[in-house]
């Protein structure tokens, strides 16, 4: 099982921007160091407790300061832009990288980012998905593109203005052939669109957010979407993300994860509980569809979809949560605000050099009985 992480980033609104993101940089740096697969960043424009408004710009900082991780767009909002400069600025950024670069994707959720760029009113859904099509077309075709599909608005063409012999018209092909691998985060449990993602061979990314009983129901449709395609799906290509507090001692990981009240766990979903009830998408954290609001609490939050402990508790939970959820390719590390750098640090140094040890070694333990009864 990889390693990654995901930060969305979410820091206390009164904390400077200049600080925060040097902080988030600052933890990517300290992942690579240990060996993480990857790091998935977010962007949102107008939520001034997520600070990075464009994950390809805060990326780019970070290609020359890194070795080996793969820099991940955690997402990028294809809604808010037209598909050729997403398509031209990824195909850059991934020759910028050498092919250590993941494309990740989804519509952009926050209604306030929509209003601010005069599009509250619009599908994003379908912007999405037409803008998709659009980027595919651009890396999949040669100049002038000719891109028309029908019942999509973005008619992509060179063909009035390109001067072949000086290669005017033209855009980069990515580094990566045929394209970067391409991930959706999936909040909703029994989302239909896996089933999309899966027919298309992009990879699903089950959110921090989503009850652990519902992670099931993402491998089933992405699953299925790979058999519509003639497909088999791979356990490799499905991540699932988790917020999770490791320590040296019962005590402090008890401390700074569920019980002091700085704890940056406790401000995470306090604030994460409020934006979904807001938004009347707070049914991603309920046991059954008519629960009531009211038994959402941050009790209820910690209790559910907080992992805290020493390595070897955070690793039986990484267990059993394979044990409910089946197999998958990477647990991903969802990272906090930095209340305690010490601790923080630590954390993610634990998760790599003890609890992925221990994860790893009981799952080989465990397919070892199988592949002797196979042979």
């Amino acid at each position: 099982m990889r390693l990654g992480m995901f930060m969305m980033p979410l820091h206390p609104a009164q904390r400077a921007p200049s600080v925060t993101l040097e902080e988030d940089r600052q933890a990517v740096m300290l992942a690579d160091q240990l060996g993480f697969h990857d790091a998935f960043v977010g962007e949102h424009l107008t939520e001034k407790s997520e600070n990075v408004t464009n994950s390809f710009i805060f990326l780019a900082t970070l290609i020359h300061c890194t070795r080996q991780i793969r820099l991940a767009t955690g997402t990028s909002n294809l809604s808010h832009t037209h598909p050729t400069l997403v398509a031209a600025h990824a195909a850059m950024f991934d020759h910028l990288a050498r092919g250590r670069f993941i494309f990740g994707i989804s519509p952009g959720a926050l209604a306030s980012d929509a209003e601010a760029l005069g599009m509250l009113d619009q599908d994003r859904n379908k912007l999405f998905a037409e803008s998709i099509d659009a980027i595919l077309a651009i890396w999949e075709r040669n100049a002038p593109y000719n891109i028309d599909f029908p019942g999509n608005r973005f008619k992509i063409t060179t063909a009035r203005t390109a001067v072949p012999e000086i290669e005017r018209g033209e855009m980069y092909k990515p580094y990566q052939l045929p394209r970067p691998e391409i991930v959706g985060t999936v909040v909703a449990p029994f989302s239909k669109g896996v089933i999309a993602m899966g027919e298309r061979d992009f990879h699903p990314l089950s959110a921090n957010f989503l009850l652990s009983k519902y992670l099931r129901s993402h491998w089933e449709n992405y699953s299925e979407g790979k058999r519509r395609a003639g497909q088999v799906a791979d356990v490799a290509d499905w991540r699932i993300a988790r917020t999770i507090f490791v320590a040296d001692d019962e005590a402090t990981a008890r401390r700074y994860a569920i019980e002091d009240a700085a704890s940056p766990y406790r401000y995470y979903w306090s604030l994460l509980l409020k934006k979904m009830l807001l938004s009347k998408r707070a049914g991603i954290f309920k046991e059954d569809p008519a629960q009531d609001d009211s038994t959402l609490d941050i009790e209820y939050m910690l209790d559910r979809l907080v992992i805290w402990g020493t390595p070897s508790r955070v690793a039986d939970r990484i267990l059993a949560l394979r044990e409910e959820a089946g197999d998958f390719g990477e647990i991903v590390y969802a990272n906090m605000d930095w209340v305690d750098e010490r601790l923080a640090r630590r954390s993610i140094e634990l998760m790599a050099t003890e609890v992925m040890p221990r994860v790893n070694a009981a799952i080989s333990a465990s397919a070892a009985p199988v592949a002797r009864a196979a042979a």
